[in-house]
């Protein structure tokens, strides 16, 4: 064995003399494990707590939008529909018309109307399953049906069954003057998508009713698209314009939300960062670890030095010692960090069993249930982090102990 590796690791070994210096190392070497492992499963839980809210937010929008580049209405959209469907990770796609409107129950209130295809739609977004009266498939072309969100109906006090009164920014003239145009409809359903923006402004008609209301001779505002993987539709939008040429306009959802997803990428930054000085600090107990260690060793440094080890040799020797703790810490920490991300969700069931509480109560918090999204990249980059401060935490000590002079350090043994 080389032998500044067979020094350094007999040094992190106990030895009766030094039982002082080993404890130090041990708590130097806890102190890297639970850094990285507490940097590894909150950083985990951000993600699921991030992947969690994307779901829900976008359950009423799509991965990607097909839209007119001049924002006309698009009349051909059969075409682009063919189209989209050939593209490489698009599952399914639903054509729509929305409008700002006024809607006038017991109470008048401001909403975006939505024109849907239920047929479409269906595969695309998530409004059928969040339904709470009534059923998408109640807007029906002709029947002039439509879907409030929750809180829209609360607000307007309109309820299945009630007539409200849809007032559209289009203007027409008549013997009385200039009137916005204005359509009754019927109360069909309520849904609840558990995003606020959603269940508060949102209403949703048959795609025939709005094409006839808003005037579009058969066209449509754009196309919603859906596709196989959530973070892959930014990539599959730009093949997809290609395809479509100039003539169209395609949007993936981190443009629509662009200010959501960047203050989640900045947040987990920002995490990443504050919680990797639990790792510095620990980091620290490994340089102080070394200091003494060095301290202790100074005379059989010297011994070393005088049977002709050279300094470069001496450094090695203190080098291997604290990569050895550091990197022994970084494995643990890693282990026990994987180990309680996989198994958050039953340790927290358990801790809420055991303390007879709710640290998530759906009624206070938008999402009650506490999971963890392993991201292989995160923890590599983790580990780098804790393992490269390590290091760093051995080179002062280790320079230190090259710099000792022999007959400095056994003048007085």
């Amino acid at each position: 064995m080389n032998l500044p590796l067979f020094i350094g690791l007999r040094y992190t070994r106990a030895k009766r003399k030094n039982q002082f210096i080993s404890l130090i190392s041990l708590i130097s070497m806890a102190g890297i494990a639970i850094g990285v492992m507490t940097v590894i499963v909150v950083i985990s839980v951000m993600n699921g707590f991030g992947k969690e809210l994307k779901q829900r937010m976008l359950g009423s929008v799509a991965h990607a939008t097909i839209s007119s580049y001049n924002n006309d209405y698009i009349e051909g959209w059969q075409n682009a529909i063919t189209l989209a469907n050939e593209t490489e990770g698009v599952v399914s796609v639903a054509p729509y018309v929305s409008s700002e409107a006024m809607l006038q129950g017991y109470k008048t209130t401001g909403a975006l109307l939505q024109g849907i295809s239920p047929d479409y739609e269906k595969s695309v977004t998530k409004f059928s399953e969040h339904m709470k009266y009534g059923s998408i498939d109640d807007l029906k072309a002709g029947e002039w049906n439509i879907i409030l969100g929750m809180d829209l109906a609360a607000t307007l006090g309109v309820g299945p069954g009630e007539k409200l009164l849809v007032y559209i920014p289009q203007f027409k003239t008549t013997a009385v003057g200039v009137l916005p145009r204005m359509k009754r409809f019927t109360v069909a359903g309520v849904f609840e998508m558990g995003a606020y923006e959603y269940d508060s402004k949102l209403a949703l008609i048959h795609l025939a009713d709005a094409q006839k209301i808003k005037k579009t001779n058969g066209g449509i505002e754009g196309i919603r698209i859906k596709t196989n993987d959530l973070m892959k539709a930014p990539r599959i939008a730009h093949q997809l314009s290609q395809k479509l040429g100039g003539f169209y306009r395609v949007r993936d959802w981190t443009q629509e939300n662009a200010s959501f997803y960047q203050a989640t990428q900045q947040e987990r930054i920002a995490m990443f960062i504050i919680l990797s000085m639990i790792v510095a600090v620990a980091a620290f107990n490994i340089l102080s670890t070394m200091v003494m260690l060095v301290t202790e060793k100074n005379s059989d440094i010297a011994i070393l030095r005088t049977l002709g080890m050279s300094g470069g040799q001496v450094m090695s020797i203190f080098m291997v010692s604290g990569v050895v703790i550091g990197l022994i810490g970084t494995i643990i920490g890693t282990i026990l960090g994987l180990i309680v991300s996989f198994n958050v969700s039953s340790i927290i069931a358990w801790l809420e069993e055991y303390f007879k509480t709710d640290f998530m109560s759906s009624d206070v918090y938008y999402i009650s249930d506490i999971t963890a999204d392993v991201h292989r990249a995160d923890v590599i980059a983790i580990v780098v982090v804790a393992f490269g401060l390590s290091l760093l935490a051995t080179i002062y000590p280790a320079w230190r102990a090259s710099r000792v002079q022999p007959a400095e350090a056994l003048r007085y043994e």
